[in-house]
Order: C-alpha cells, then structure tokens, then sequence
C-alpha cells in the first residue's frame, strides 16, 4: 500500500497482509478470479503496467505471469521486500515509493493499475491527474475501489469515482464486482468495483 490508512503501520502488517483471501491470491479459485479479470482489463499485447500501492505484489505476480512488464511501487520497506520476492524471476521491478507520486517518468506505462489506495489518498483529484501524465496515449487506468464497512463505511463510491476519472480519460466504465465472491473469498454485502478509464 502508498502512504494509505492513517496511522496503519503497513510494515507491521505486511507479515499477515496475505492471509487475507483477495491480498495473498493463495486460494486457486480466488487467484484465477483475479487472473480472469485482469485479462479483461489490461491489454492483450504485452503492456508497461504500472502498479501503484502494490503491497505483497499479487496482482503485479499476476500481470507479469501474463506477459507484461510490471513496475511495482510501494511505500512500505517490508512489502516492497515480499513483493520483489514474489516476482523473482519475471520481467518486473519493485521500487520503494509513494503511489501519489510514484518514481517514473512521464509517459512511461500502458496501464496504471490501482487496487484500494485512491480512496484513502488526499486530493483524489490531483493524484488522477498525475497519473494520467504517467501513462502513453492510448493507455489506462484500471481503479479497484470500493466502499468497505456499514457501521463507519470508509472508500470511494464508483459514480464519485467515475466522475473524478472523467476528466482525464475520454472514456470510463465501471464494473461491479460485489457479486463475485470468488474475488473476495466470501460473499460482500459492500460496494466493489473495478473503474476501467481509456486516455
């Protein structure tokens, strides 16, 4: 995760941040949930995917063993550690950064791929906009949000989502992911979702 969560120390929760089902993908069903859904999104040629806030590195795992070539960038040493771990190997890199203000060059990625770190990042507005000068015409964002809890529900919802993107992107689509519990390991009763936005 980029610099998200308030006062959460992400280096302590690094440790356990996989045991969650959608963060470590160790169940097959809920990895090829994600792997199936990550086809759909990023291109079907090999693509510069630029995964920011990236954690343990299981999504950028997943893009990678689908041909791209991934950077990865997180905040937090030790999950910078386990992600570059987990992509020993493959054609990606793990850089120790903020998602707000990630380490790379202008016009640099095809994709940006984002999974539950806009919502929780000041000026939400101002990060779009610097992201979308990380990516090449014709490139993406790909935003997994939600709104996660019902007592003190925290995140973004997808049309205040939508309407953030718009701006920079020529065309937005939203997609619910809600009714999928194989994604989540459980049934969800909260707003998920996936904001694909084409620039």
């Amino acid at each position: 995760m980029s610099d998200v969560g308030g006062s959460v120390d992400w280096d302590v929760r690094a440790a356990s941040f996989d045991e969650e089902p959608d963060h470590g993908l160790r169940a097959p069903e809920v990895r090829d949930a994600w792997d199936a859904r990550l086809r759909r999104w990023l291109p079907i040629r090999p693509a510069d995917v630029l995964d920011l806030g990236c954690g343990t590195g299981s999504l950028a795992l997943l893009a990678a063993e689908q041909g791209h070539r991934v950077t990865a960038v997180d905040s937090s040493p030790a999950m910078v550690e386990l992600a570059r771990g987990k992509l020993a190997g493959h054609d990606a890199v793990v850089l120790r950064g903020d998602a707000a203000e990630p380490p790379v060059g202008e016009g640099s990625a095809d994709v940006v791929l984002v999974r539950h770190v806009l919502w929780a990042l000041p000026e939400p507005e101002k990060v779009l906009r610097r992201w979308r000068e990380l990516l090449r015409p014709g490139g993406r964002f790909v935003l997994v949000e939600g709104v996660w809890g019902t007592v003190a529900p925290a995140g973004i919802p997808a049309d205040r989502l939508a309407a953030l993107l718009a701006p920079v992107a020529r065309e937005v689509r939203v997609e619910s992911l809600s009714g999928d519990p194989l994604l989540w390991g459980k049934t969800v009763e909260d707003e998920r979702y996936a904001v694909v936005g084409t620039v």
